[in-house]
């Protein structure tokens, strides 16, 4: 799965064509999520606090960019 951003030691990865919702998968320091491309959601997983709210936050703002992949 390719990662398509990277910060903050945050690996964002997504597969083509996945299964609904529209969603991400987060990596970091050994936690892993599913974070919906809609709202930054929680889909499935763990991340600390800070983590989540970095990836809720980069999600709004590439969120037209992750509709069209």
């Amino acid at each position: 799965m390719p990662i398509i951003s990277s910060f903050f030691g945050i690996y964002v990865r997504m597969y083509f064509a996945d299964h609904a919702p529209p969603h991400v998968h987060v990596e970091y320091q050994g936690h892993e999520a599913l974070i919906a491309i809609a709202d930054g959601a929680l889909v499935n997983g763990e991340l600390p606090r800070r983590a989540l709210a970095l990836v809720r936050q980069w999600c709004l703002d590439h969120r037209a960019a992750l509709e069209q992949n």
